[in-house]
């Protein structure tokens, strides 16, 4: 009798477990760093991604979002990612850098002469990116940008010259803005971008480069008097997860994250270069001045710089020469066929 009870609780057990009401419902979550501080527009758009991706997952995966670089600065990000201690983050070119450097051809100094290009390009390019990201261990889910960068100072800055002058800020251990720098004789000052702000009110640094967006909202904008109107470069951004924390994912919450990342990285797209456009006027109207127009520029000496740039980049192997060649191709394609005039500026002019 004793046995016959014991077999009607086990086969009781097994049947509870195996029926949808006594399954438990897996969770997983998903850890994601960004330097975007909270209450910025980028970091509206991440937490409305991550309540997207809740409801829609029926409760499944949820984002744990770590903001204004409280886990340090992209490469302490990525350590940790590769340890498992997080899973992903929002990434500037300097982090993406870290795991694959091609994409940062998007980057150099004086390639585009508008943003029309720049989508033209990227759109070209995105299948490589896309495989070379997977090859090193991540999934992009979305694509954004930081926006067109522009130099902050504390003094005026009216020639290529007048920046040889300055206390510059790079990123430290940056590649590309090393190879910038070495190619306008410039001797910068490498920091992390953590003690950026601090410097500046030190006197350590005097000039810095950036969106103005992230000048606006890094606080550098207080610290400097001066911003310049022709942009050096347009930024460019991933939202990313480690492959290991995405294959572990059952699929549906694979599709379920790639397909509101690519969406949300859209909407970053758009947000940034209207909020971008918006903060050159905020900033005006904080008080600082725009100097180094078009017409106080030699092209050819820009033409240079960006060449130089991208010579050294490519005998160091951080922009495969055929990354670069196919680049100089479908811009040459695109302004054939739009009649582009070739003025080596970053973007569209305020």
């Amino acid at each position: 009798m004793l046995l016959r009870r014991l077999c009607i609780l086990f086969i009781s057990l097994a049947l509870l477990s195996a029926s949808p009401a006594g399954w438990a419902k897996k969770t997983w979550q998903l850890k994601f760093a960004t330097l975007a501080p909270a209450g910025t527009a980028w970091m509206d758009l991440l937490e409305a991604w991550a309540e997207e991706v809740r409801i829609k997952s029926d409760d499944r995966l949820r984002f744990k979002i770590y903001a204004g670089g409280v886990q340090g600065d992209e490469p302490d990000v990525l350590r940790k990612i590769r340890f498992g201690q997080l899973h992903g983050g929002a990434f500037t070119g300097y982090g993406i850098g870290h795991f694959y450097s091609p994409a940062r051809a998007l980057e150099l100094p004086f390639l585009f002469n508008s943003l029309d290009e720049v989508d033209y390009v990227r759109e070209k390019l995105m299948p490589e990116i896309e495989q070379g990201y997977r090859d090193n261990g991540y999934e992009l889910l979305g694509w954004m940008e930081v926006g067109q960068v522009r130099f902050f100072s504390k003094n005026p800055l009216y020639t290529v010259d007048d920046l040889r002058k300055q206390r510059i800020w790079q990123w430290q251990g940056d590649p590309l803005g090393q190879a910038f720098f070495d190619a306008s004789g410039i001797r910068p000052v490498p920091l992390s971008i953590i003690d950026v702000y601090t410097s500046l009110s030190t006197g350590l640094i005097d000039t810095v480069y950036g969106p103005p967006l992230g000048a606006l909202a890094l606080q550098w904008f207080t610290k400097t008097s001066y911003v310049t109107n022709v942009p050096m470069a347009n930024g460019i951004g991933s939202l990313i997860v480690s492959r290991r924390f995405f294959q572990n994912l059952p699929q549906d919450l694979q599709k379920l994250l790639t397909s509101t990342g690519r969406e949300t990285g859209e909407k970053l797209i758009t947000t940034t270069r209207r909020d971008n456009e918006a903060s050159l006027g905020i900033l005006e109207a904080k008080g600082l001045k725009f100097t180094l127009n078009p017409e106080d520029l030699d092209m050819e000496e820009l033409h240079q710089i960006s060449t130089r740039a991208g010579e050294s980049l490519m005998r160091s192997g951080y922009i495969p020469e055929s990354t670069l060649s196919n680049i100089n191709q479908w811009l040459a394609e695109y302004r054939a066929n739009n009649k582009t005039e070739e003025e080596p500026v970053a973007g569209d002019s305020p």
